[in-house]
């Protein structure tokens, strides 16, 4: 075992040794799994990180959570938006019958919101703000990052006092800093509110949902005194399930309540829409495992081109040391030892351009993710993949020279020069 140790040794000083005398020749190898490696993991890191930043964006939106509201989600080119067009608004009332029929829901909130509205404070003023109404259990719904003040309290959203909580463009815009905006009075829609928090900076969401940072939250009984949200908004209305029960039994029971509200007959369709982010989460996995799939086949061509640049130039290097390995043959030494011996040469040659091109994808997403387009993280799995695929394609790419070293015979070996 120690002999064996010892000649796996050698065999890899010599493999540096040989790397570092043919630089130009090294560089030339090096170059093509570069690209390979990097083509591969900038592909795979690339969809995992839109992966993730969809998969949070859609936990902040409330997997747990359902939109009843008067049109269904969809969007492709068969969607029958004329079904649902003399479909009635959810109203104030239906959200009191929830709140008091259905046994699943742990928290509810009746919302709803209107864009285009202008706040002012003093003679400056932001244009084009999202008016959000919401109520008393929203923030236990939905996830509000306040970095300062706090949310309305009960007492607040049930008499409808006139006080808000401002997205991060707009305190930015008006005081500069969220501390000297608390206690401040603004004017939205020429009404006069109370600042008792604020919001931390989101940035867009890459599935939509709320703009948080362009939004004044209101609580909804005063809202509905600025706006009337049967003409000029969509209400909606916000159910999160109890943690003992599933989304589906939650539906169930959101739909027979609302059915028998709205007294429809058994054989009519319902009138309203329950909509759930767990079904768009779903279909997730399909779809980014399409896009690695497809990807990772046309990153593929680039690395086959590098693992021909590593077989050609392992055939060039048996060629050159073809004298040498007859002489190691006549003094004993073994067909697996000098298989070995080039294999690693094939394998640290692949590994050290696979690792060029790793640093290529983290520079990628360093600079991606600075410039603020969305989060790209370079995970350890994707390292590790690259590594293997590294090594992976070091053997395949030095076997068959290795194997053609292996089986010199010494005599015409030696006699080569």
């Amino acid at each position: 075992m120690i002999a064996t140790l010892k000649v796996l040794w050698s065999s890899l000083k010599m493999a540096v040794q040989e790397l570092r005398v043919n630089k130009l020749r090294t560089f030339l190898s090096l170059l093509g799994i570069t690209i390979g490696i990097f083509c591969i993991i900038a592909v795979y890191t690339l969809t995992d990180s839109l992966e993730r930043n969809i998969r949070r964006d859609l936990a902040e939106l409330g997997d747990d959570v359902i939109y009843v509201q008067k049109w269904p989600w969809g969007g492709n080119s068969e969607y029958p938006w004329w079904k649902y067009m003399n479909r009635p608004e959810p109203e104030y009332k239906d959200f009191k019958i929830v709140r008091e029929k259905v046994q699943s829901a742990a928290f509810s909130s009746f919302n709803f919101e209107a864009s285009g509205k202008k706040v002012e404070y003093g003679d400056d003023y932001m244009d084009g703000v999202m008016m959000m109404a919401v109520g008393n259990d929203y923030d236990q719904i939905q996830q509000l990052n306040i970095v300062q003040g706090r949310f309305f309290a009960n007492n607040e959203s049930n008499s409808g006092d006139n006080v808000a909580i401002l997205g991060a463009n707009i305190w930015d815009g008006l005081f500069s800093s969220p501390e000297r905006s608390l206690g401040k009075i603004v004017r939205v829609a020429g009404r006069d509110v109370k600042v008792v928090g604020v919001l931390k900076k989101k940035g867009e969401s890459m599935i939509g949902g709320p703009s948080y940072d362009n939004a004044i939250i209101l609580p909804y009984r005063f809202a509905r005194t600025v706006v009337d949200e049967r003409r000029f908004a969509d209400p909606y209305i916000l159910v999160k399930k109890k943690s003992n029960v599933s989304l589906d039994q939650l539906k169930d029971e959101l739909r027979g309540v609302l059915r028998a509200a709205h007294r429809l007959r058994p054989k009519e369709e319902d009138d309203f829409a329950l909509n759930e982010i767990s079904s768009a989460s779903e279909s997730l996995n399909s779809i980014f495992g399409a896009i690695n799939m497809g990807g990772g086949f046309i990153a593929g061509f680039a690395l086959i081109v590098g693992a021909f640049g590593i077989a050609n130039i392992m055939f060039v290097t048996v060629k050159e040391r073809t004298a040498i390995i007859g002489l190691k043959k006549a003094i004993g030494a073994r067909r697996h030892i000098i298989l070995i011996e080039f294999l690693i040469e094939a394998v640290i040659l692949s590994l050290i351009g696979g690792l060029f091109g790793l640093i290529l994808v983290y520079l990628v997403t360093l600079l991606i993710s600075a410039s603020g387009a969305f989060n790209m993280t370079m995970t350890l799995g994707n390292v590790m993949l690259g590594v293997c695929i590294s090594a992976v394609v070091g053997i395949l790419s030095g076997f068959i020279p290795a194997y053609s070293a292996s089986k010199l015979d010494p005599v015409v070996a030696i006699r080569s020069n």
